[in-house]
């Protein structure tokens, strides 16, 4: 599927065929803007793929997809944090904290090279939400701090550390929306989620932790997932 083809709720329903999940991550494709509505030019210029609105990303139907109790783990901008909120409320979830990734150079230091109109941003945040009564995250969680330092990876895409703390932290079944790659035990859902998938450009790829680890798809059909 090609990067710039945009997603769509009914893109989303038909790949979940009915079934919902228990854990639920995303990284959407946040469409930044200044204040006259365009496109700030900093974010133009590292743009390489479709992104959407905050009314679009509001309008997918994830809480359809949704089970009665699930997690929500939603990445977002330290710029567009009060969007992220918005999104999670949309989606049917209630905002309980989140998990900093500080990104860190090769000698463990900060890497000053990310963008930022009032300071250099050197950190992402991943929002976490619940859904239902009585819906606590997993054991191994209670001693889980809510921070990781890693490298970054290619642009915008997040560490494979975050979804091995995800899946100690919280059940399946597991679905990640705007996925890269395909992942086993996973539901990938996205214009890259294809198990042939390479990033377009080579910026930060050697940072990647594990090349076969991250792996499912758009193209993975969620009934030949199976979960414990």
């Amino acid at each position: 599927m090609a990067d710039n083809i945009e997603l769509t709720g009914e893109d989303l329903l038909s790949f979940c065929k009915g079934q919902t999940f228990a854990t639920i991550y995303a990284d959407p494709p946040w469409r930044f803007q200044n204040r006259t509505g365009k496109v700030a030019p900093e974010h133009k210029r590292l743009n390489r793929y479709a992104t959407m609105s905050l009314d679009e990303i509001k309008a997918l139907p994830v809480g359809q997809i949704a089970a009665v109790k699930s997690h929500l783990y939603l990445w977002v901008p330290n710029a567009l944090l009060p969007w992220g909120l918005e999104v999670m409320k949309a989606w049917g979830f209630e905002y309980k904290g989140n998990i900093v990734w500080e990104k860190v150079r090769k000698d463990g230091q900060p890497d000053g090279r990310g963008v930022g109109f009032y300071f250099r941003n050197v950190t992402e945040i991943l929002l976490f939400g619940i859904r239902g009564e009585n819906n606590r995250t997993l054991a191994p969680a209670r001693s889980q701090v809510n921070l990781i330092r890693t490298q970054k990876r290619e642009h915008s895409r997040k560490p494979d550390e975050m979804v091995d703390l995800i899946e100690r932290c919280s059940p399946g079944p597991y679905i990640e929306l705007f996925a890269r790659g395909d992942r086993p035990g996973w539901a990938m859902w996205g214009n890259q989620a294809t198990a042939d998938y390479e990033p377009t450009w080579n910026t930060y790829k050697n940072h990647t932790t594990s090349a076969g680890s991250v792996r499912c798809a758009q193209g993975s059909d969620p009934d030949a997932i199976k979960f414990d």
